[in-house]
């Protein structure tokens, strides 16, 4: 919704992205008081920058080279192996 909000010139957009942040935080909020901080945001911060470039691909047709498709691939294998061998 960035793109489209421009700038926060355009009100539809950027109140849809002030409400997606917002719902954002509120998760990662709730998420944080049952989970390790750093497993917590190494999980948030890896899946958003995947997520962004998948959703960049599909709805503004940026393309994705093969060093940032491995990369991309890379990033969701570190979030998998962080979670699975988190310390309890």
């Amino acid at each position: 919704m960035l793109p489209l909000s421009q700038n926060f010139t355009k009100a539809v957009p950027t109140i849809i992205l002030m409400l997606s942040y917002i719902v954002s935080f509120y998760f990662l909020a709730i998420v944080s008081q049952k989970l390790p901080l750093p497993i917590v945001y190494s999980s948030w911060a890896g899946l958003g920058v995947f997520s962004i470039a998948v959703l960049s691909y599909i709805y503004y047709k940026q393309p994705l080279n093969w060093q940032t498709i491995t990369g991309l691939f890379l990033i969701v294998i570190g979030v998998v192996l962080v979670n699975v061998y988190k310390a309890n």
